[in-house]
């Protein structure tokens, strides 16, 4: 697996735009810390994100792993032209000729997915107990690390994700074309969700089970969690609307199959096309 995974990272370090990515990704979830201490103002009123309780354990572990997973595009170009280069340079061919199997090959990018997936969860957990230790008005022990589930849903979103990714540069070979099929698929999922299935009155039962939908399961929006948006519902309303937030059991498992599902089309396209 080491051998491997120096192989992939000495391809994506030796490519620029690879590398630009790569960095800009992590500086870019850096600038969560950023947020924490710029003072906006709105209307009038001066306010810090952190005074919001946005930085209160456990809620952090919620809601910066929402915010980081929007990112996630930036890691996808780089997977997809990570795939894309390889028939671009014809480094996949050489690899072949140099003993390189067809198996080894499909893991060896599956193992780059699962780094980079790695890599951001822990990143994110370092900068959550950073920004949660000098933000936070609860210190407690089993407060810090109650909802710490979030990492695991995050953990997972990305490989989901970045073996979708994977998957499609693999079938397209262009990362242009590839990126712009993981756009279009995702208003199919659309369409799919708020018009077919709508009609049947099964949208949320049918929908889980698409790919990028049942990854969205993983961390539901944290938004309405906060005390400013029920205390709207509680006047708009007359009460909050009660949600669950929690990870659940279900769409990790469906996102672990679509992963495997993934991994497997990659390997069995790979082995009946011609290079």
């Amino acid at each position: 697996m080491i051998r491997l995974l120096h192989i992939e990272f000495q391809k994506i370090w030796k490519n620029r735009a690879s590398r630009i990515l790569t960095i800009a990704y992590f500086i870019l979830l850096s600038f969560v810390a950023l947020l924490a201490s710029i003072n906006f103002k709105f209307i009038g009123i001066d306010f810090r994100l952190a005074d919001m309780g946005l930085f209160n354990f456990p809620f952090i572990w919620h809601f910066n792993t929402y915010m980081a997973s929007i990112l996630k595009l930036f890691l996808a170009i780089v997977i997809v032209s990570m795939m894309a280069n390889e028939y671009s340079y014809g480094t996949l061919k050489q690899n072949l000729i140099d003993g390189l199997s067809k198996k080894e090959f499909i893991l060896s990018k599956f193992y780059t997915v699962v780094a980079f997936a790695l890599a951001s969860t822990v990143f994110m957990f370092v900068l959550n107990l950073i920004l949660g230790l000098n933000f936070s008005s609860y210190n407690e022990a089993d407060i810090i690390f109650k909802d710490t589930s979030y990492l695991v849903a995050y953990f997972l979103k990305l490989v989901g994700f970045f073996s979708f990714c994977l998957f499609l540069g693999i079938l397209v070979k262009r990362s242009a074309f590839a990126l712009g099929f993981l756009f279009v698929w995702n208003i199919v999922e659309a369409i799919l969700k708020w018009n077919v299935f709508a009609k049947l009155n099964k949208s949320e039962t049918f929908s889980q089970f698409l790919p990028l939908e049942s990854m969205s399961n993983l961390i539901r929006e944290p938004f309405t969690r906060l005390n400013i948006i029920k205390n709207i519902e509680t006047t708009v309303g007359g009460e909050a609307i009660s949600r669950d937030y929690s990870v659940q059991f279900i769409p990790c498992i469906i996102v672990s199959i679509w992963i495997l599902i993934f991994i497997i089309l990659s390997y069995k396209i790979l082995q009946k096309r011609d290079l």
